[in-house]
């Protein structure tokens, strides 16, 4: 071998790689692990088959600099020979947990992968003074693991479903799995159907039901896509790759879900518990989002639905099983009331015109009336009705819903000429504390924050009635 010029070669890649490094905001501080890759070489992870180790204390990091220990109560990045602790990385949360040895203690917050594959802990030493070359014990926080695990898990179960209920051509595009939740993202052309995200969770844990072996192997890229596993969005892979099948293949030869993953899975899909889907929703063209929960996450969502069905049950005074009829018909009635309400209303408006007046300002026979709560969109109908009437050729109304006020203008074909709807309803909306507004000259709308107003407002309108008529 030219090992001198392997060296060299590789030692021009490095200053490529420091020249590119972007980093997540301060290069200066991200340099600091090329650095450490250069010093130390790559973290050994052992989280696969144990959550507690021992290793040796590399390098400590405070800011962007090495230091030569640190003491009760300093936020430090602690670089070990060999950890436990995962990485974030793959969509995968950094595990927590703790550094000890004899008295000392480091609370560790947060694991990440830096410079590829440096695994650097980030924690606060509690108790003793932490040197590089001391020996420690890497503990990692057993229940979060496990429901990260199951997160990550419930994933790829997840991914395989979709894909069997949506099409091949569903594929990641994302993902996050955290200790009570999960999102993934995947490309799909069109909002995925409640019928479909139902038959999709029960396939899920039908999986998980089966609690079958999750395996894992090691091979090449090639030969784990050759087999048919399933490489995701946005890993990288290196000569060897890991593979995790989950369930027995319908047909009995080889597996239900078959992907390419470096993190860290349940031992059978039974450890999972439950899977629930929360949400689906659209994040960019072509890509849908779907998040969910899995485990004492899933149980906990159950439980406080099961809890808010009761309460709403109760207040409705019926079943569980009779809510959702009853809540069909409350519904239907309020629709109905609202109906006879926006009746009543527009009666009282244009029944009592004539009671009311109309008044004269200029040329114009104004119509103006304070309309209470009416909604904002019943105005313009409103004021068509009055103007059909014939009483007025300048109709406002206003309206104040919540405090806001509204106000529509409507003018007559045969004034338009000399009055312009939009002006009057700016000057209105002005008075109310707006800006104006927009339409047509026989028909025009705005708003103002300030709906109690109206009287100033009907005040404006009648200026720019007397100046333009």
């Amino acid at each position: 071998m030219d090992v001198k010029g392997f060296d060299d070669a590789m030692a021009i890649q490095r200053q490529r790689a420091r020249a590119a490094w972007t980093g997540s905001g301060d290069t200066a501080v991200e340099t600091v692990w090329f650095e450490a890759r250069d010093k130390f070489g790559a973290s050994e992870f052992l989280g696969y088959s144990t959550e507690q180790a021992d290793g040796e204390v590399l390098g400590i990091i405070a800011g962007n600099a090495f230091v030569p220990e640190a003491t009760i109560g300093q936020d430090v990045a602690i670089l070990l020979n060999q950890t436990p602790f995962y990485g974030e990385s793959g969509g995968q949360a950094g595990d927590t947990g703790f550094l000890s040895a004899k008295g000392l203690k480091v609370a560790i917050r947060d694991t990440q992968k830096k410079a590829g594959d440096l695994i650097v802990h980030y924690g606060t030493v509690t108790e003793g003074t932490l040197k590089p070359g001391m020996a420690v014990t890497a503990t990692v926080d057993h229940d979060r693991r496990s429901a990260i695990r199951a997160h990550h898990s419930a994933t790829h179960l997840l991914h395989e479903a979709m894909r069997r209920r949506l099409g091949a051509h569903v594929a990641q595009k994302g993902s996050l799995n955290t200790p009570d939740r999960l999102r993934f993202d995947v490309s799909q052309p069109r909002p995925i159907t409640a019928e479909e995200l139902a038959d999709i969770e029960a396939e899920v844990n039908h999986r998980i039901r089966q609690n079958a072996a999750v395996t894992t192997r090691s091979m090449t890229p090639e030969e784990a896509i050759a087999e048919g596993a399933t490489a995701l969005f946005g890993e990288k892979y290196g000569d060897e790759v890991r593979v995790v099948a989950m369930g027995p293949a319908e047909d009995g030869k080889g597996a239900w879900s078959m992907e390419l993953c470096g993190g860290t899975h349940v031992s059978r899909t039974g450890d999972i518990g439950q899977f629930r889907i929360v949400a689906e929703n659209g994040v960019s063209a072509g890509v849908r989002r779907i998040e969910a929960v899995a485990g004492k996450a899933a149980e906990t969502l159950t439980a406080t639905n099961e809890q808010r069905l009761l309460q709403l049950a109760s207040m409705m005074k019926v079943s569980v099983a009779e809510a959702p009829e009853r809540l069909a018909t409350l519904l239907e009635e309020r629709r109905a009331m609202e109906r006879q309400i926006a009746n009543l209303q527009r009666q009282m408006a244009t029944g009592s015109v004539a009671a009311a007046g109309v008044e004269k300002v200029g040329g114009a026979s104004l119509a103006a009336r304070n309309v209470g709560e009416t909604p904002a969109r019943e105005l313009k109908g409103l004021a068509e009705t009055i103007l059909k009437q014939g009483e007025a050729n300048v109709v406002v109304l206003i309206s104040c819903t919540e405090g806001k006020g509204s106000v529509v203008a409507a003018v007559a074909p045969t004034l338009t000429d000399k009055v312009d709807a939009v002006a009057l309803v700016k000057a209105a909306s002005i008075a109310m504390g707006g800006k104006g507004g927009g339409g047509r000259a026989d028909m025009a709308q705005a708003g103002g924050p300030d709906g109690h107003a109206a009287d100033a407002a009907f005040a404006a309108v009648r200026d720019v009635l007397k100046n333009t008529v």
